[in-house]
C-alpha cells in the first residue's frame, strides 16, 4: 500500500517504550492521524472490544508494540500471564487487522524466539531449530505464534505483515521497577541509588560472564519506520547493533555513566539466563537500515532522562 502523511496507523501500546518511540518518529515525520489507546481505553486481552474498535476506527496500518514484558524473574514468577496475556493480545490485534482488511501490520516480537544455544550471531533461519531459553520460554512461544501468524497472511492472502525482532532495547520510558525490568534499566536504578546511599555495594545477578546486544528504542523506532515506507521481501527481520558486551562490561558503563563509586558484587548463584545473544541484522542492512546510536551515548541519555523522570517512575506491581 502507498501510505500518506494522513493515513489512520494505530499503534498498540503507545505509551509503552517502544510505542512511544515510535509515535515520536511518526510525529517527526509529519504523520498526523495516529491512533492510540490505553489499556483503560481498551482492553487488548478483549477480543470483543478490540473487534469493535477496529469496526469503528479502521485504521490503514497497525503497529504492535503492545505485550506484557519483564526479566527473568518475572517470566519466571508468571509463566502463564506472559504465555495466555501476549496470545491474547497479539491474536486479537492480528485477527481484527485481517477482518478488517488492514493492508499493512508490524509485528513487534524479542530476539528471545530463537533458540538458547543457537549458533552466533542469530540468523532468522535459525526459528524453531532447537529449544528455547526456559527462564523465559513463555514469552517466546506466545511472540513465535506472532511470528507464524503473519508469515501465515502474507502466504495466504498476499498482505504485508512483517516481524522485527529487536534485540534487547533501552531507552526513555523505559521500566526501572526493580522486580520486572530488563537488565540495562535495572542498572541503571541499582547503581543511582548505591550512589544516592554513600556508594554502597551494588550486588548484580549471576557472573557476569553473558555477552548481550543492545539498541536504543530511537533506532528502533526507525527501524519501524522504516519497514512502514517500504514493502519488505521477507516476513521476519532481525534489528540489532549487530555488536555485543558482557554483562560486567555493561556494568562498569553504567557505573561510570551514573557516577557510582563504590564495589560491584556479583551472584554467581543466581541465572545468568542465555549465554549469548548477538543478531545478525545483515537482513536488514542489506535493504537499507542500520543503527544509529552507540551504546555509552544511549546509555547517557536513559540516565539523564531517568533523572528528570525519577518522580514521575511508577513501581510495576505483577498479580
Amino acid at each position: 500500500m502507498i501510505l500518506d502523511r494522513n493515513s489512520k496507523i494505530y499503534i498498540a501500546g503507545h505509551r509503552g517504550m517502544v510505542g512511544s518511540a515510535v509515535w515520536r518518529a511518526l510525529e517527526k515525520k509529519g504523520y498526523n492521524n495516529l491512533v492510540g489507546k490505553t489499556s483503560k481505553e481498551l482492553d487488548l486481552k478483549n477480543q470483543t472490544a478490540v473487534f469493535n474498535f477496529f469496526e469503528s476506527e479502521k485504521p490503514d496500518v497497525v503497529i504492535d508494540a503492545a505485550a506484557r514484558v519483564g526479566g527473568i524473574l518475572a517470566n519466571n514468577d508468571f509463566p502463564y500471564q506472559f504465555l495466555m496475556e501476549n496470545m491474547q493480545i497479539q491474536n486479537n490485534l492480528i485477527d481484527c487487522s485481517v477482518q478488517n482488511n488492514v493492508k499493512k501490520f508490524i509485528f513487534l516480537g524479542s530476539s528471545c524466539i530463537y533458540p538458547k544455544l543457537a549458533p552466533q550471531p542469530l540468523k532468522e533461519e535459525y526459528l524453531l531449530t532447537d529449544v528455547l531459553e526456559p527462564t523465559n520460554e513463555w514469552y517466546a512461544i506466545a511472540k513465535i505464534t506472532g511470528v507464524k501468524a503473519c508469515q501465515a497472511i502474507r502466504k495466504q492472502f498476499g498482505l504485508d505483515y512483517v516481524s522485527l525482532m529487536p534485540t534487547n532495547l533501552y531507552g526513555y520510558f523505559d521500566n526501572f521497577d526493580l522486580k520486572t525490568s530488563h537488565v540495562l534499566p535495572a542498572m541503571i536504578r541499582k547503581f543511582h541509588e548505591a550512589k544516592l546511599n554513600n556508594n554502597e555495594p551494588v550486588e548484580l545477578w549471576g557472573s557476569g560472564t553473558p555477552m548481550r546486544e543492545f539498541l536504543f528504542v530511537d533506532d528502533m523506532a526507525e527501524a519501524v519506520m522504516y519497514a512502514l515506507e517500504n514493502q519488505l521481501s521477507e516476513y521476519l527481520y532481525n534489528v540489532g547493533s549487530g555488536k555485543d558486551i558482557t554483562i560486567k562490561e555493561l556494568a562498569e558503563t553504567i557505573q561510570k555513566t551514573v557516577g557510582h563509586k563504590g564495589q560491584i558484587i556479583w551472584d554467581a548463584t543466581k541465572p545468568d539466563g542465555t549465554p549469548r545473544k548477538l543478531m545478525d541484522v545483515s537482513k536488514m542492512a542489506a535493504i537499507g537500515w542500520e543503527y544509529a546510536t552507540e551504546l555509552e551515548e544511549g546509555i547517557e541519555k536513559t540516565y539523564d532522562w531517568f533523572l528528570k523522570n525519577i518522580e514521575d517512575i511508577k513501581e510495576v506491581k505483577l498479580t
